[in-house]
């Protein structure tokens, strides 16, 4: 009897289920709602060779992370919408993402060497001036070059074939610094040859666009973090775009914490001390400094943000450009920056210049009124003893000593500085 039942009412079920099927089958707008839906269709970037800066090329940066790009491993971090329309061209930054598993991604800088606006200019400046014309081929025009033409018979490079480009860089340039970014010029595979063999022309042309217009991104190549050099990782170019590790402008924290800003401040006198005294006896100089040039990364650290105006003096070798000389100007010259501006005297670079800028610039609007009384007071005291400049070396260096002093008891270790934390609960000098 019982198994009876059980098979009457699996009939009815199976009735009940097709009754069911016949009445959505009937009704149109259910019938299309269960319909399933279209396949997804993944979104891509309309990337193009403008907006890149690689229909310029061979006048632009390099091609290394240029498949990032176009395989979406690069994103552009506020235009990560369904549509994933590529951000305004004329943008000097970016604020990018960055994987290499496409499962986890870590913030990047997406930068150019200077505004749109200023590499049309520039762009605009080669044509007309070595061709006369409007418009024209960017690589045939500075191919034709007496520099370049120099560059390409050359083996080596030397200071002649650097003098009178604008970086602060190469304001002061020894033979032994020369050799360090053939060597380690990143856009090219490593031969780690101090020879140009390994450069072909291509290599060659990319790499003296990059000195003419900014220095930044061969800074960070030749001096990288991974050797404990205070800037942030570069990770590659492509046409006139640089991406590197992602910081947040020191700007940025002029609201801090004061426990915040005395870590900060006592992190860039630190970065200032040791860009004078290093172990490779290179002394650089800022030949200026602003709220974007130093950053802050995620873990509290803070690095050099943009060394676009770095100067380096070889302690070593010293300059292998004579003072006074007549200075060699032509188009590479001019690129971003008047032809006629006046450049700094090596031997006129003291040890306490950066301090100076520093204690003008950024320490008075990053430690203003974040103390209680008296340490405030002499706090402003000894950085107006610094900014004045009136002091000799030493009289500024005693001034920054006691500045570090006063700051060193004002940090805090807790978490928020995860660069030195849990390192400082453990140390005695803390």
């Amino acid at each position: 009897m019982g198994h009876w039942i059980c098979c009457f009412c699996s009939r009815v079920a199976d009735l009940l289920m097709l009754l069911l099927v016949l009445a959505l089958s009937c009704n149109p707008s259910t019938a299309a709602t269960a319909s399933p839906t279209a396949p997804h269709i993944k979104p891509s970037y309309s990337f193009g060779r403008t907006f890149l800066g690689l229909d310029k090329c061979n006048a632009c940066i390099g091609t290394s992370i240029c498949k990032k790009f176009f395989k979406e491993e690069i994103r552009f971090d506020t235009w990560l919408s369904s549509h994933l329309k590529l951000p305004p061209s004329y943008l000097l930054s970016y604020l990018g993402n960055y994987t290499d598993d496409a499962k986890s991604w870590r913030m990047v800088d997406i930068t150019r060497l200077t505004t749109k606006y200023q590499h049309d200019r520039a762009d605009k400046r080669i044509c007309t001036s070595l061709l006369k014309t409007k418009t024209c081929s960017l690589e045939h025009a500075l191919r034709r070059t007496h520099r370049f033409q120099k560059w390409l018979r050359a083996k080596r490079l030397t200071p002649d074939l650097v003098q009178g480009l604008p970086s602060p860089m190469l304001r002061c340039p020894s033979q032994r610094l020369l050799d360090r970014i053939v060597r380690r010029y990143a856009e090219v595979p490593d031969a780690g040859s101090i020879y140009m063999d390994h450069l072909t022309d291509r290599d060659k042309l990319r790499l003296l666009y990059t000195l003419s217009v900014n220095s930044h991104p061969i800074l960070l190549q030749i001096f990288p973090d991974v050797e404990g050099w205070p800037f942030p990782r570069y990770l590659g170019s492509c046409g006139r775009l640089v991406v590197s590790a992602s910081t947040r402008p020191l700007r940025d924290f002029y609201g801090a914490a004061p426990e915040v800003a005395a870590d900060l401040a006592l992190q860039l006198l630190a970065v200032l001390r040791s860009m004078g005294t290093n172990d490779l006896n290179y002394f650089f100089y800022f030949t200026r400094v602003d709220a974007g040039t130093f950053g802050v990364f995620s873990n509290g650290h803070l690095f050099i943000r943009d060394a676009s105006t770095l100067g380096i003096i070889d302690k070593e070798e010293g300059s292998q450009l004579i003072d006074g000389q007549q200075e060699y100007k032509d188009i590479f010259s001019c690129l971003t920056v008047d032809c006629q501006s006046a450049l700094v005297s090596c031997s006129s670079i003291r040890e306490k210049h950066s301090l100076i800028l520093v204690c003008q610039e950024l320490l008075p609007k990053l430690l203003k009124g974040k103390f209680l009384q008296p340490v405030q007071d002499e706090i402003d005291k000894l950085l107006q003893h610094c900014a004045s400049g009136f002091a000799d070396d030493q009289g500024i260096n005693e001034a920054i000593a006691k500045l570090a002093e006063l700051l060193k008891p004002l940090r805090s270790c807790d978490s928020r500085f995860a660069y030195r934390y849990p390192d400082c609960k453990y140390s005695d000098k803390f």
